[in-house]
Order: C-alpha cells, then sequence, then structure tokens
C-alpha cells in the first residue's frame, strides 16, 4: 500500500515521498511533505489506538476535506488536496 501510495504521489507531479518502516512493515510513514500517512497493519493500529489517544474518531472525506480546505493544508500553487489523500485519512 505505502508503495502504491509513494507511485500515485509521483505519477501526479509531486516530488518523492520520504517512506520509513517499510522493510519492517508493521508501521510505514510516508511524508509527502504537506501529507503524512501512516500505514499500519490491522494490530499494531489497534494496539496504538491512536483514536482514543488523540480523542477524536477519524472525519469522513467531505469533513476532513473542508477541514483541509479552512486551513490551507495542500495548497500547492493554488491546487487543493487530491482525494485520494482524503480517502487515506477516512
Amino acid at each position: 500500500m505505502a508503495d502504491h501510495l509513494r507511485e500515485r504521489i509521483k505519477a501526479a507531479g509531486h516530488p518523492a515521498p520520504r517512506v520509513e518502516g517499510l522493510t519492517q512493515g508493521d508501521w510505514v510513514l510516508v511524508d509527502a511533505g504537506d501529507v503524512v500517512v501512516h500505514v499500519f497493519r490491522p494490530e499494531v493500529r489497534g494496539f496504538y489506538n491512536l483514536e482514543k489517544m488523540w480523542g477524536s474518531t477519524l472525519p469522513d472525506a467531505e469533513s476532513a476535506e473542508a477541514a483541509i480546505g479552512r486551513s490551507g493544508i495542500g495548497k500547492r500553487g493554488g491546487g487543493r488536496v487530491g482525494r485520494a489523500a482524503l480517502a487515506v485519512i477516512a
């Protein structure tokens, strides 16, 4: 999944993101600059329970897009964060 995401980001014309943890595969971090994606195996995600730690639930794609639009995060040359990035969040 992380390799696919890295290739999609590059294909969209963005710089190649940094990827950490790929060899271990439990928790992979994809750093695309304005967006950082964490990819977990289900049991690792359950162990860390990030939603509880941060005191929130995951946003639906529409709410995430609205929040990103208000903040200006992800804008490069006036563009918007693509739906592929929002799908990873949701």
